[in-house]
């Protein structure tokens, strides 16, 4: 197995940790797995363009790490009113289509490429940057006016990112 991939399945090993930690308040041990499932987050992608170890099998798996953790923190967060609930919507249902529509390409033989956008990695950032604020906010209270724009950002991109796979789906139907 490639390193890479050694990175993403720790991932999927971090998220339980992470999800209980959170349901029995350990909240200061939740931002710390976090914050080092986020790092592996990088790490794969860089080990595996560097070593020259890209996969079909990491290109697959990396998403879907990437959105088991963030979804369960969405969710996680916004059950425990830290975040609005409505943007813990809104990230769901973007992963769900954006997984639904890959579904449906496999299902029917659509050939596709597992590959990120510019803007799709760029929105993983901000999700993970407004996870890891809003836990270190629990902990040690941030100026409000912080969170409302790092949530309005998360928004903002999260829906742009959405519509932009779904129309790259679209130009692959065509």
């Amino acid at each position: 197995m490639s390193w890479p991939n050694l990175f993403t399945f720790f991932r999927f090993l971090l998220t339980p940790v992470f999800i209980i930690l959170i349901l029995n308040n350990y909240f200061s041990l939740a931002t710390i797995t976090f914050l080092i499932a986020g790092i592996t987050d990088a790490i794969d992608g860089f080990l595996a363009r560097y070593l020259h170890q890209a996969t079909r099998l990491g290109a697959c798996l990396d998403p879907i790490a990437d959105k088991l953790l963030l979804c369960s923190s969405f969710v996680l967060l916004a059950w425990y009113q830290f975040i609005p609930s409505w943007l813990a919507v809104i990230v769901l249902c973007r992963d769900a289509f954006i997984l639904l529509g890959a579904l449906l390409f496999f299902l029917f033989d659509i050939e596709f490429e597992v590959k990120p956008s510019l803007l799709g990695k760029t929105t993983t950032l901000v999700q993970i940057i407004t996870v890891l604020t809003v836990l270190t906010n629990i902990q040690v209270t941030l100026p409000p006016i912080l969170l409302s724009i790092l949530l309005g950002i998360t928004l903002i991109l999260t829906v742009a990112s959405g519509l932009q796979y779904a129309y790259m789906g679209y130009k692959i139907l065509e």
